[in-house]
């Protein structure tokens, strides 16, 4: 039987991974289990070294270790490198590599949508890891500009300065009311209950000439991203798309497997029913 798990804080034990990976493994007859680990900030090393002193044979990584994986990583894929994040690993003995899925699945969501970034215009709300896989996947993809707002200054200026954008905030963007054909809220924020403040400024947002609204998050109650999509007439997609893409790429590179995104919203739905 292979092992894999998902690292995280206190909320890994909220995300729907192990259900959905438990499901598809069976589906796809591979003998495999998947758990969650709650990680204390001081241990992360430790952790590391777990996933080779129990022979677990993958991980996936959610917030907020991303980035704090990195240093123990014995190799880094290209594009992990470039993003400064990490969201899949794979044990090969003593050796771990690190890879980000969340891009190349965020990628994979807007082609799904017909969506083309190409000389578009973005805002990003948020400035940890995945902010960082949507910029360089809007940067990659050439979008026009993309415009990054969050509560840490220092974190957007990273991202500007090794990927790519512009750094903006609140404030600039309500004054301004800049051009956005496409939002990505990468914020653990989505309902007026995680932040009034913030979602009343949300409420008041015009965002002209916008023509797709994505929140990285699901499962919310009286989502303020949906509601404004909703409100001005444009598609939304919540976090789901992206997570089955995302989850699709990691299974590829834990298993050589190729299963369609379906499966793993079909994965989903089956472990939310009652």
């Amino acid at each position: 039987m292979k092992i894999f798990c998902i690292l995280g804080d206190e909320r890994a034990f909220r995300t729907k991974s192990p259900a959905m990976f438990s499901t598809v493994f069976k589906r796809i007859g591979i003998s495999a289990a998947y758990v969650p680990f709650k990680v204390f900030p001081d241990q992360i090393g430790a952790a590391m070294q777990s996933l080779k002193s129990l022979n677990i044979d993958g991980a996936n990584v959610t917030i907020p270790y991303k980035s704090s994986v990195i240093p123990y990583m014995n190799i880094l894929s290209e594009g992990a490198k470039i993003i400064g994040a990490v969201n899949t690993i794979i044990r090969n003995e003593q050796t771990l590599k690190g890879y980000n899925t969340n891009a190349i699945g965020f990628m994979d969501t807007l082609e799904e949508r017909g969506f083309n970034v190409t000389d578009k215009h973005a805002v990003v709300f948020g400035s940890g890891g995945g902010s960082r896989a949507v910029v360089f996947i809007l940067n990659w993809l050439r979008a026009a500009s993309i415009k990054i707002s969050g509560r840490n200054r220092d974190r957007v200026d990273d991202i500007v300065r090794k990927i790519g954008g512009t750094s903006t905030s609140l404030e600039i963007i309500g004054k301004e009311k800049p051009t956005a054909n496409i939002i990505i809220n990468t914020t653990p924020i989505s309902s007026y209950d995680d932040s009034p403040e913030f979602a009343d400024f949300i409420k008041n947002q015009d965002f002209r000439e916008c023509e797709l609204i994505i929140d990285l998050n699901y499962g919310r109650k009286q989502n303020i991203w949906q509601k404004k999509a909703v409100e001005i007439g444009v598609p939304f997609i919540d976090g789901l798309t992206p997570l089955a893409h995302s989850a699709r790429r990691t299974l590829l590179l834990w298993t050589k497997i190729d299963v369609e995104p379906s499966e793993f919203l079909k994965a989903i739905d089956a472990v939310s029913k009652p």
